[in-house]
């Protein structure tokens, strides 16, 4: 197996992206296109539950953390911890979405895409660094608050994350490029907004740690707003599918 092929699979394991997954694209019916209300209170649904689920382990943490005294280990065993349950909620915060979150590459390369736009080989590799930046400014944010977990940037955190994974469902897995981009906009790119804010008011280092991710996701924004000029420009809401129409 080669170098490149290497990194790539390590890369997609790291990020759970699976390349042989069955095909979960919405057909939608666009000759008469109608506002799928059930979709839409789907989505709205999920990322509600999200937000709670993980909300409720935030507080499931401070709860451990006071039960076994954690707090009285030595600093670096609490660092540990707490970067690690940070790590887990930033690679696997889709294990708390209702919806189907599967993370794949063959949604962006079957779509004609501008002369812009990054290989797919590179969104796993920008996710990766990005998921460390993230990790990082948690932690910062979790000891200026007290090493509290259940902290008003860190809820910030997890609606964002939350956001994120409702958008990768409907863009990645069912493949709705119109719906897309208003949800890029109001979810991950303006709760990433809110969220460097935030830190930034917390400690401004965090601020200036996850300010990245906020880049890298006005870019995604861009791109999604072309993609979705490039591939048909459906209605931007979710759409009925052909099936059900």
């Amino acid at each position: 197996m080669s170098s490149k092929k290497i990194v790539k699979s390590g890369v997609n394991r790291v990020m759970g992206v699976n390349e042989t997954i069955r095909d979960t694209t919405i057909q939608t019916d666009l000759t008469n296109p109608r506002w799928d209300q059930k979709a839409t209170l789907t989505y709205l649904g999920a990322t509600i539950a999200q937000v709670a689920a993980m909300t409720a382990l935030l507080w499931g943490m401070d709860v451990a953390f006071g039960y076994f005294n954690l707090g009285a280990l030595a600093p670096w065993a609490t660092t540990a911890i707490a970067c690690a349950f940070f790590a887990f909620v930033t690679l696997r915060s889709r294990l708390f979405s209702l919806l189907d979150n599967t993370r794949n590459s063959g949604r962006y390369k079957s779509l004609q895409r501008p002369g812009w736009a990054p290989p797919p080989l590179a969104f796993p590799i920008v996710w990766m660094s990005i998921a460390v930046l993230r990790v990082v400014s948690a932690y910062l944010v979790w000891s200026a608050m007290g090493q509290t977990f259940l902290s008003w940037p860190l809820i910030l955190y997890v609606v964002h994350l939350s956001l994120g994974d409702t958008w990768n469902t409907i863009f990645t897995v069912e493949g709705r490029l119109g719906a897309a981009v208003p949800m890029v906009i109001v979810g991950p790119l303006l709760s990433v907004v809110v969220l460097t804010v935030g830190y930034f008011q917390v400690v401004p280092l965090a601020g200036w740690i996850i300010l990245p991710s906020l880049v890298w996701l006005a870019i995604a924004t861009a791109l999604c707003i072309s993609l979705w000029r490039l591939n048909g420009q459906e209605p931007l809401y979710p759409v009925i599918s052909k099936a059900e129409s």
